[in-house]
């Protein structure tokens, strides 16, 4: 019971906590499961095109074996308008390494919940490379997985999805994440 006058105190956020919207421990938890899921695809497609298992990527085809794993795609999987774009990277020695870092790099920041704001922007930007080289989508004339991808890990940064189940929280305290909060 309170008497007049007085107003119960509230605990105060730090700085870094006061940014961080607040979602209920349900909804954390389905964005931390959506999170991990999509770290572990980037991951996957990282893992298959180095040692082609044979998914995506033919066996002994990998980049371990001497493969390269964009030239299939840029060179024969690209339509639309920026074909001849993508199709003049093919052989670039820079693609396919800056390509593969991508995947680990995203990959791993998601599964780990670190670097949530830098795995956001370069994973859209992905995405978004991936759409424009297929254009138009086969089964709708503007959206598909590429661009739901985008706007997903777009949101899972904004809502801070990696620090439930993830290194998020610890990250956020390093001096180096706080001098520089776009690392976060």
């Amino acid at each position: 019971m309170t008497t007049l006058g007085h107003r119960p105190t509230q605990a105060v956020d730090t700085p870094a906590e006061a940014a961080t919207p607040r979602v209920g421990t349900a909804a954390n938890r389905v964005l931390a499961v959506l999170r991990i899921a999509f770290g572990l695809t980037f991951l996957w497609a990282f893992v298959d095109k180095v040692f082609g298992l044979g998914y995506a990527t033919p066996s002994g085809k990998g980049w371990i074996d001497g493969g390269d794993p964009t030239a299939g795609f840029l060179g024969k999987g690209t339509s639309g308008p920026f074909a001849d774009f993508y199709q003049s990277l093919v052989g670039d020695f820079w693609v396919t390494p800056l390509f593969m870092i991508g995947l680990a790099g995203i990959g791993l920041a998601l599964t780990l919940g670190i670097g949530m704001r830098i795995a956001a922007v370069s994973g859209a930007l992905l995405y978004l490379m991936m759409w424009t080289a297929a254009l138009p989508p086969e089964n709708n004339p503007v959206l598909d997985d590429h661009i739901l991808g985008a706007i997903t890990l777009v949101a899972l940064a904004l809502l801070a999805a990696g620090k439930t189940w993830g290194f998020g929280r610890w990250w956020s305290r390093l001096s180096m994440v706080q001098r520089h909060p776009w690392l976060q």
